[in-house]
C-alpha cells in the first residue's frame, strides 16, 4: 500500500472531519453509565443540546444512526394506516418514504424533479383538500444531502397553518443540525430528526429526536409498535441523568465537546460561516461554467453543493481521479444522480483554507478529467473568501 504524506481531505457530506479536541474527549475512559459521574456528564450534556435544535424542550438522544431516528420520530407518534404527506426532494426523502410504508403508514408521495426542495404551495393544497383531516404528519428533508436543496420549512408551517390543519410537522435535519440555520420551535416542528456525524462534528452513532408538546401527546395515542424507541422510558431515565439501556458514553463525551466549540464560536457565527463557504463553492462552479445542481437560489444549501456535469462526463470518474491523485474523498451521486454529480462538503470542521484546498483539488481533478471549465472559477471563489 502506497504511504501518503499530508492529511486526507474528507469532503463528503458527512461524516465530517472530527475536531482533534472531540478526538481527545472521546478517548476518555469509559464510565459507569449507571454511577454518578455520568448522571453529572448526561445532566450537563441534554440542555446544550437544545439550543441548537432550538428548543426549550426536550431531545431524546439515541445510540444510533439518523436512520433509528427517523424510525423513532414515526413510530411515536403514528399509528398503522395513518396518512402521511412527504416530497420527493432527493435520495434520502425517498429512502424515508419508503420506511414509512414498511411501517404500514400510507404514504402521499408528491414527485419531484431532485433540483427543488418541498414545495409550499402544494402543502397548502393537499391539506386544504384533506377536509377530513386524514393526513397524519407531514415529513420534510430539510436538506437534502443528496443534493444541496434545503427546503423552506418557515413556509411549509405557514402553509400548515393556513389550512387550519392538525397534521404533525415531521423535518429531518441530518445534514444542517449545526451548520444552517434551524429553529425547532419557533417554526412549530413536532419532532426534529438529526443525528452526530455531520454539522456536530462527531464520528456516526448518536440521532437525536427534539419533540414538541404536540408530538409528545401524539405519542400517548400512538399504536405502531415499539420498544427500543419509546421516547417514554428515555425521558423518565434522562431526569435523573440516566439512560433506560447502554449508552454511548464515550461519544455523549464527543458531544459535550462539540458543542461546547458551537457555543464559543457562537451559533450565528457558526451559520454564517457556512454560508459564506457556500457562497465561495457555488462562486467556483458557476466561474468554471458548470451547473449547481439546485435550481432555486432561495433553497441552496449552507453545508454542501452538487455539481451537475453534462451527460458526456462521468462524475465518478472525475472523483476517483481526485482520490487518486490528491487524497481527497468527494460525494457520490445517489440514486438517479448516480455518475451525474458529485458533492462538495463544506460542513463542520472547516475554514478558509481547507476550502480553498478543496476547491482546487476539484478543479485539479476536473481538468485531468477533461471536463472543459474556465480557470477563472477558482480565482472567484478566493476573491470571494479574500474580500471578507
Amino acid at each position: 500500500m502506497t504511504t501518503r504524506s499530508g492529511r486526507h481531505f474528507l469532503q463528503i457530506p458527512g461524516p465530517t472531519n472530527v475536531p482533534d479536541r472531540v478526538l481527545r474527549a472521546i478517548a476518555q475512559p469509559t464510565i459507569d453509565h449507571r454511577g454518578p459521574e455520568f448522571a453529572e456528564l448526561a445532566l450537563d450534556l441534554l440542555p446544550r443540546l437544545k439550543p441548537v435544535f432550538g428548543t426549550s424542550g426536550p431531545v431524546i438522544v439515541y445510540p444510533s444512526s439518523g436512520t433509528g431516528a427517523w424510525e423513532a420520530a414515526l413510530v411515536n407518534t403514528l399509528s398503522p394506516g395513518d396518512r402521511v404527506l412527504a416530497f420527493e426532494t432527493g435520495h434520502f426523502a425517498t429512502l424515508w418514504h419508503e420506511m414509512a410504508e414498511r411501517l404500514g403508514l400510507e404514504v402521499d408521495f408528491v414527485p419531484g424533479d431532485w433540483r427543488r426542495g418541498a414545495d409550499p404551495e402544494a402543502v397548502a393544497e393537499r391539506l386544504a383538500a384533506d377536509t377530513a383531516h386524514s393526513i397524519a404528519a407531514v415529513m420534510v428533508v430539510h436538506n437534502e444531502t443528496s443534493t444541496g436543496v434545503t427546503s423552506r420549512v418557515p413556509d411549509i408551517r405557514a402553509a400548515i397553518d393556513e389550512a387550519g390543519h392538525p397534521a404533525l410537522l415531521l423535518v429531518d435535519t441530518i445534514s444542517s443540525l449545526g451548520s444552517i440555520d434551524y429553529r425547532h420551535e419557533e417554526w412549530g416542528v413536532d419532532v426534529t430528526v438529526s443525528c452526530s456525524q455531520k454539522g456536530l462534528m462527531l464520528p456516526p452513532g448518536l440521532g437525536f429526536n427534539a419533540v414538541s408538546e404536540k408530538a409528545l401527546a401524539a405519542s400517548a395515542a400512538a399504536r405502531l409498535p415499539r420498544s427500543y424507541w419509546d421516547w417514554a422510558p428515555i425521558l423518565d431515565a434522562n431526569r435523573q441523568g440516566f439512560f433506560p439501556y447502554t449508552p454511548a458514553t464515550n461519544l455523549l463525551y464527543g458531544l459535550r465537546e462539540a458543542l461546547l466549540m458551537l457555543e464559543e464560536e457562537g451559533l450565528p457565527n457558526v451559520f454564517a460561516r457556512h454560508a459564506r463557504h457556500a457562497a465561495a463553492t457555488r462562486a467556483a462552479v458557476n466561474g468554471w461554467g458548470l451547473e449547481v445542481l439546485c435550481a432555486d437560489e432561495r433553497e441552496y444549501s449552507g453545508s454542501l453543493t452538487a455539481v451537475l456535469l453534462g451527460e458526456e462526463h462521468d462524475a465518478d470518474k472525475v472523483r476517483r481521479i481526485i482520490l487518486d491523485r490528491f487524497d481527497m474523498s468527494l460525494g457520490t451521486g445517489l440514486g438517479r444522480l448516480a455518475g451525474r454529480v458529485f458533492r462538495i462538503g463544506h460542513l463542520g470542521h472547516f475554514n478558509d483554507l481547507t476550502l480553498a484546498g478543496t476547491l482546487a483539488g476539484v478543479h485539479m481533478g476536473l481538468q485531468l478529467a477533461g471536463v472543459d471549465i474556465d480557470p477563472a472559477g477558482l480565482g472567484a471563489a478566493l476573491d470571494l473568501l479574500g474580500s471578507e
